[in-house]
């Protein structure tokens, strides 16, 4: 006990003196203007010294990906950082590869501008948009997901990718965070949004967003995200999901049939429960008018159902793998937890997928 009380009152010195240097650094310490380059001067912004390159870009109205509201906890902020950002912190270590440390990539957020800095940033990211947008409707899917439309007022359309995201603005107390959720409607329904968000108890995002009525105002930023639809029709289209994963899945599969009516396209989507099953019909009907669509849902706890179940039991990598012929010309992308990621990624790679045709977001 004796030494436990020394120990607790040098740990409270250590975070009063780490709050004063904080504090001293943000008031005391004047970096001025500095300016950051991005793409060899394609952009140079001017902006005060002292702040994050994250913060410094937002302001710019130029909007990097950022989950966690620039605390350094979700490594989404990557970009290259070409000079004047300093050593590589330990807070961004465990989010950073090797290969990406030595390529120069930091964590936007972890970056404080103290002199001139020079970035590369995608065209892609250069072109995300702030929206301004209301609810148009709401509605229970599942007894925890609700699926939530926005109308877009400004911009008053939207040009995304089948599988893209976007981030949320919502309120916090400390302040207005983002948080990442996937974009459930086709690409041709450009004057709205619609997302599929799990009631998360105590989440910032999904508390906020499972609040809202219709007419009520909201503010996200986007699209972002990886995913990539191959133009090549003869390419089949593999579909996998679990839990709240089935957004990007839904917008995938409705664009696709909009454009090729003929494609070959696989859904495989993983509940615990019947209470958990939803769009089935949906896709069910889908698949009448497209007979190169097929729909595969399975029960992973059909004996805890409140409502009889004659499909498919067991998890949906077992499905992906019953039905799969090997060796196929095909893309996969996949929205889970990361143990069915892990599972369905093995595999596909044993049907014969290479990497780089294996689009995932695990959740």
């Amino acid at each position: 006990m004796t030494l436990i009380i020394p120990v607790i009152i040098l740990a409270a010195l250590f975070t009063v003196l780490g709050g004063v240097l904080v504090i001293a650094e943000r008031f005391l310490v004047n970096y001025g203007e500095c300016t950051v380059d991005i793409n060899e001067s394609e952009r140079v912004l001017k902006v005060e010294g002292g702040q994050t390159l994250l913060s410094a870009l937002y302001e710019s109205k130029i909007f990097i990906p950022s989950a966690c509201g620039g605390k350094g906890s979700c490594g989404h902020c990557k970009i290259t950082v070409l000079s004047g950002g300093g050593p590589v912190l330990p807070t961004e270590t465990p989010y950073l590869t090797r290969q990406e440390v030595r390529s120069s990539v930091r964590l936007a957020c972890q970056v404080k501008i103290r002199e001139d800095v020079k970035t590369k940033i995608p065209e892609e990211l250069l072109n995300v948009k702030l929206f301004s947008a209301s609810v148009k409707s709401t509605r229970d899917v599942t007894h925890d997901i609700k699926e939530i439309r926005f109308a877009l007022h400004d911009p008053a359309t939207i040009t995304q990718r089948p599988g893209q995201y976007v981030q949320i603005e919502a309120p916090s107390p400390e302040g207005p965070v983002f948080r990442a959720y996937s974009i459930s409607s086709p690409f041709y329904e450009d004057d709205s949004v619609e997302l599929n968000v799990r009631f998360v108890p105590g989440g910032i995002g999904s508390t906020y967003l499972h609040g809202l009525n219709v007419g009520d105002p909201v503010r996200f930023t986007g699209p972002y995200g990886e995913f990539r639809l191959s133009e090549e029709e003869d390419a089949e289209i593999i579909c996998v999901g679990g839990g709240c994963g089935m957004a990007p899945m839904k917008n995938i599969i409705f664009s696709i049939y909009e454009r090729w009516p003929d494609r070959s396209c696989w859904l495989f989507f993983g509940c615990r429960t019947t209470a958990d099953v939803f769009y089935l019909d949906e896709y069910n009907e889908l698949a009448r008018k497209h007979p190169n669509f097929h729909v595969v849902y399975a029960l992973s706890n059909p004996q805890d159902s409140p409502d009889p179940w004659n499909g498919e039991t067991g998890f949906i990598h077992l499905s992906v793998d019953k039905h799969l012929e090997p060796d196929r010309k095909r893309q996969a992308f996949l929205c889970g937890p990361p143990p069915m990621i892990e599972a369905v990624t093995d595999v596909l790679t044993q049907k014969g997928l290479a990497d780089e045709d294996i689009f995932y977001d695990k959740f």
